[in-house]
């Protein structure tokens, strides 16, 4: 048997180490970085940073075990949404314990997983593993799993390609098998400005944005029909608005009008055909109207930011892990997206499994329950042994 090194944390000690990092996405998360960095190193493990085009943020790769397999990775993100507009009964960055219950921001999504899967590497170094475990930590996954891409570029190159990848993301430690996908789109609508008592010499913007929601509203209602999955809630992708800006003022034809919509994939479904139709729709209906009377005039759709709907295959090795190593015989579902689907199109199948509630995240107030932490910690010591073997 290994002998541990470094000092030993309890997963609370850990996580109020973690929250008292100021990682909401718009900022540096290299502290929180050099942290891990430092607490892995003093316990011998070494790993390593693959930084942003900016270098102000980093995502954070190291292996526990052989060199030259492929293991399990575990994988979370550093970064958390924002407090701004929200109360809170006490500060978001100091952990406070109240009633079993952990409060602070990031303490749900996802540092409660970051803490126990840190306070689980010295037994993790303690055994002789045959398995390698990988840690992945990523950033910026709040706003579109911007981080992880680089380093998931990185596997089987400058970094060993995992096995299998186990996602931490909140989900009551139950084993998530599928989870939708978020594609988004920013739509610029061109018009013309005129005198609101000339509007035959305008074209409208916002009449045409309204146009173009109408039919995004009527795709919408096609998918709800004949793309369904029981196993989800809601059953079908929903496509929605989600922003709209146009105007200057009360007396001009609007020249301009901008919004943002977005598509919660199912997985299976190809979110280029609900572009595709939209596209048509403003090419047949509206621009031939718009530049009859203003040539300039014109519709611009572009895709913003798209996570791949994720769905274990039916027979995936990890799968079958996370089940053993929790206990249970049924697989579930969320609708909230993870980077899952992005470790699996990479050739690194996936699953999600982590401690708390997605109820709680993002809220005033978010909290874990200690008792997840210590089903996480019991779920990382049974990983322990089963990469022992």
């Amino acid at each position: 048997m290994n002998v541990a090194r470094g000092p030993i944390y309890t997963p609370v000690e850990l996580l109020a180490r973690l929250v008292a990092f100021d990682t909401t996405s718009h900022r540096s998360n290299l502290g929180i970085i050099a942290f891990i960095e430092d607490y892995l190193l003093q316990h011998d493990v070494r790993s390593t940073r693959i930084e942003s085009s900016d270098a102000q943020k980093a995502s954070l790769y190291a292996t526990i075990g052989p060199e030259g397999e492929r293991g399990v990775a575990l994988s979370g993100h550093t970064d958390v949404v924002p407090v701004d507009g929200q109360t809170w009964t006490s500060d978001p960055f100091t952990l406070r314990v109240d009633q079993g219950r952990l409060y602070g921001r990031g303490a749900a999504d996802m540092k409660g997983f970051l803490a126990a899967v840190l306070a689980a590497v010295p037994d993790f170094k303690r055994r002789r593993l045959v398995t390698p475990i990988h840690l992945a930590f990523s950033y910026d996954e709040e706003i579109g799993c911007v981080g992880v891409r680089p380093m998931i570029a990185e596997l089987g190159k400058v970094l060993p390609k995992p096995r299998m990848v186990i996602v931490g993301e909140p989900t009551s430690m139950q084993v998530v098998d599928a989870h939708k996908g978020p594609v988004r789109w920013r739509v610029d609508v061109k018009g013309r400005a005129a005198h609101s008592s000339m509007a035959t010499l305008g074209v409208n913007a916002i009449t045409y944005a309204a146009r173009l929601v109408g039919e995004i509203e009527r795709i919408e209602a096609g998918l709800k029909r004949t793309a369904r999955n029981e196993r989800f809630k809601p059953p079908y992708p929903t496509l929605q608005v989600t922003e709209l800006e146009g105007g200057t003022a009360a007396n001009i034809i609007p020249v301009a009008c901008v919004f943002g919509f977005e598509v919660r994939a199912l997985p299976g479904l190809d979110p280029a055909a609900i572009e595709a139709r939209l596209r048509h729709f403003a090419e047949a209906e509206c621009l031939p109207e718009m530049r009859a009377v203003a040539p300039e005039a014109d519709i611009t759709i572009t895709q913003t930011n798209a996570v791949p709907p994720f769905g274990a295959d039916k027979t995936s090795e990890v799968v079958a892990l996370a089940l053993k190593l929790t206990g249970q015989n049924e697989t579930h579902t969320v609708s909230y997206a993870t980077e899952a689907g992005l470790f699996q199109d990479a050739g690194a199948p996936s699953v999600v499994c982590g401690p708390g509630d997605i109820a709680q995240a993002h809220t005033a107030d978010e909290w874990i329950a200690e008792s997840e932490i210590t089903k996480c910690m019991g779920f990382l010591e049974r990983l322990g042994a089963w990469a022992e073997r």
